[in-house]
């Protein structure tokens, strides 16, 4: 049982399931309250013990599925007769082999009930992040490892059918090749299919299509000229709306704890009757922007209000980070420190290093910001990414942006498009909504001011 406990453990440290030394002895003492027979009781215990969230729930019924339903023909039922002597064959094979493949020998260590090494080399291959190329973007790296693996697969399941074959009863070459054909089923749906964390609390606010004639309700990217000043006007008078609102609040927020000392000092001129309760000050609480600006096509018309509003709005926010993306991501954070806004976000659209020709890739956005700036995310700190997730089929590397969800606060995905259009196409939405705290549709003013709203105050 300890061999199988810790051979689980292991499994799901390589699927990247934080599992401690500490837990493992836990689940071993938790374990001699139950029947270990029992496998709901056997399950709870094991999960009470290893999911720290519910998005690890996922993950750990995906591991312990595989993990323990492969050693089921084992423990439950009788196994099948000539089974061992299958994957002996298959593993003497290798070791005549001058330089085997680490994958054949993963698939034949899955077969033998230990799939510690194919998951820890499975998952490798979901998470591989892309180099990032100038001229020719692809991911055809982690399409490549795939189509390696199944041809693996295949070959593997082709030699296990010619030693079944020479089995000699009948009723021992259909259970063995029964055994044979699902585990190799089991090892191929966790190549093709990559499990994705549970994310029920997610916010998801959208709308089913433009609103009303009123301009505010006109979506970003059918404004002209003049609407986009008069739109200008109606901002700087809900700036400092926002601005009078969130003083108050600050202002009512900022009584501490009492202060004995003060208290007693003022009150001691009249003998502490009436006694007058001194407070001491709590300086507000900020939170720290990092945002992320897609500028391609017209995602850009609506970055460009948002980040209006936020650094109109700094003095709500303890740092305001900025960065604008193509496929090369760039930090505008200096220019709206040295210049107003307006001329800094034209300034931004004028800037030669972001090339717009480029095909957007996500991925490679988030591959740079994780060797760049990853350490611009705290708890503190609130992520906001605006774009359409449209990556035009590249690697989209959600697995960062899961990597940049556990170190900030929240992490808030802005869309220009509606819901309905989310599964369509080359969108990925719904490859990173299982990572994002929330995800909205904001496509007019009044979207982007619900949003601010609900942000600062």
């Amino acid at each position: 049982m300890l061999t199988r406990l810790t051979g689980f453990a292991a499994c799901c440290r390589a699927f990247d399931l934080r599992v401690s030394t500490g837990e493992v002895i836990d689940a071993a003492r938790h374990l001699e309250l139950v029947n270990p027979l029992d496998p709901v009781a056997f399950r709870l215990v094991m999960g009470a013990n290893f999911v720290k969230s519910r998005r690890d729930q996922t993950r750990f019924d995906y591991i312990f599925d595989l993990f323990f339903n492969n050693a089921k023909d084992q423990t439950n039922d009788a196994p099948a007769p000539g089974a061992q002597q299958i994957i002996d064959t298959l593993a003497q094979d290798l070791r005549n082999r001058p330089d085997p493949h680490p994958m054949e020998q993963a698939l034949v260590d899955f077969l033998d009930n230990n799939p510690l090494t194919l998951i820890d080399l499975v998952h490798r291959m979901h998470t591989m992040e892309e180099p990032p190329q100038r001229f020719f973007k692809s991911n055809m790296g982690q399409l490549s490892s795939k189509l390696g693996i199944m041809l693996q697969i295949n070959a593997l399941r082709d030699r296990i059918n010619t030693l079944v074959k020479q089995t000699r009863q009948e009723a021992d070459t259909v259970s063995l090749k029964k055994l044979f054909m699902d585990r190799l089923d089991r090892a191929m749906t966790m190549v093709t299919q990559e499990p994705r964390e549970l994310n029920d609390l997610q916010g998801k606010k959208g709308v089913s299509g433009p609103g009303n004639e009123l301009i505010s309700d006109k979506p970003f990217s059918n404004l002209t000229a003049l609407e986009v000043n008069q739109m200008k006007a109606v901002m700087e008078q809900l700036v400092r709306r926002l601005k009078d609102q969130v003083s108050r609040r600050f202002a009512a927020k900022n009584r501490g704890a009492v202060d004995i000392k003060k208290t007693l000092r003022n009150s001691g001129k009249f003998q502490g009757v009436p006694l007058d309760i001194a407070f001491k000050n709590k300086p507000p609480r900020k939170s720290s922007i990092v945002a992320l600006c897609d500028v391609s096509g017209s995602v850009w018309s609506g970055a460009r209000f948002m980040l209006t509003l936020l650094y109109s709005l700094h003095d709500c926010f303890a740092r305001v980070k900025s960065f604008v993306f193509v496929a090369d991501l760039v930090e505008v954070t200096d220019l709206f420190d040295r210049f107003s806004v307006n001329q800094a976000i034209d300034k931004t659209l004028d800037d030669d290093t972001i090339n717009r020709n480029l095909p957007t890739d996500y991925g490679s956005m988030f591959l740079s910001f994780k060797h760049n700036h990853m350490n611009d995310l705290n708890q503190k700190t609130t992520l906001i990414i605006l774009g359409d997730a449209r990556s035009n089929f590249l690697n989209p590397q959600a697995t960062i942006l899961a990597q940049m969800r556990e170190r900030c606060r929240r992490v808030i995905w802005l869309t220009p498009e509606q819901v309905r259009t989310w599964t369509t196409g080359d969108c990925e939405i719904s490859t990173y909504k299982t990572h994002c705290h929330e995800v909205r549709t904001v496509m007019n003013l009044t979207h982007l001011i619900t949003f601010i709203k609900e942000l600062v105050l």
